[in-house]
């Protein structure tokens, strides 16, 4: 029986590519969306053509009855859910002074109220089975803070303590909890950046290069598997070692 992994956020981006990588290896692959869009239909077909099933849910993260309602789709499709990975997120930069409480408050309940909502459904199944892996996308700024990002530096570090937390309290049950804090990753985000930006941040990198999505979904991949069956309450950095 193949396993499942559930992937939210993954139509695009890092997520996309981490969903693309569990199918690679044969696993079963649920994710959300808030509404359907050509980034939906390409990820399902891509995901399809690799001999997996691909299940589509609806459902905002921020909306615990949303996750409430997609976590049960999930399980009565599949049965079970043996990996999480809450990798849904957004940013609305803007310095402090600047922000408005919404930008603020909009930002946590995604990213972090977010990651809470999907958890809290998933772990019950999870507990049940007395097996799982949970991994949480957090970044490098939850753990450095960044100058106008202080609502999703906030978000991010909240998620670092929500894994430790959560990896403590699950542990026995051999549920693995850990989280995956990238640092400059190329995707749609750093696209729009212009070249001159790009190569100040390679500069800033002892690596000399901004990261891709796949050196992400390679360490998703890792913790999902039994290669790391002693690791919990982890925060792995894939930065290029920017934070060292």
């Amino acid at each position: 029986m193949s396993k499942v992994a559930f992937i939210t956020g993954a139509t695009r981006g890092i997520g996309k590519q981490i969903a693309l990588t569990f199918a690679e290896n044969g696993y079963d692959i649920a994710i959300n969306y808030r509404t359907e869009n050509e980034d939906l239909e390409n990820i399902k077909k891509e995901i399809e053509e690799k001999s997996v099933k691909c299940l589509t849910v609806q459902g905002d993260v921020s909306s615990f009855e949303d996750c409430e309602k997609f976590t049960k789709q999930i399980i009565d499709e599949y049965g079970k859910i043996d990996v999480l990975v809450n990798n849904a997120g957004i940013t609305k930069d803007m310095l402090l002074m600047r922000m408005k409480k919404e930008d603020f408050e909009q930002v946590i309940d995604v990213n972090l109220v977010g990651t809470f909502n999907v958890t809290k459904n998933v772990i019950t199944h999870m507990l049940k089975a007395r097996s799982g892996r949970i991994i949480n996308i957090s970044s490098v700024v939850g753990i450095s803070g960044n100058a106008g990002q202080t609502n999703y530096s906030a978000s991010k570090a909240g998620i670092i303590g929500f894994t430790k937390s959560l990896a403590k309290e699950v542990a026995s049950r051999n549920i693995l909890v850990n989280a995956v804090a990238p640092g400059f990753i190329e995707t749609s985000m750093t696209e729009i950046l212009k070249e001159e930006v790009k190569e100040e941040i390679g500069k800033s990198i002892p690596l000399k290069r901004m990261g891709t999505a796949q050196d992400v979904a390679n360490v998703v991949k890792f913790l999902a598997s039994e290669d790391s069956s002693y690791i919990t309450g982890q925060v792995i950095q894939v930065d290029g070692g920017m934070l060292m």
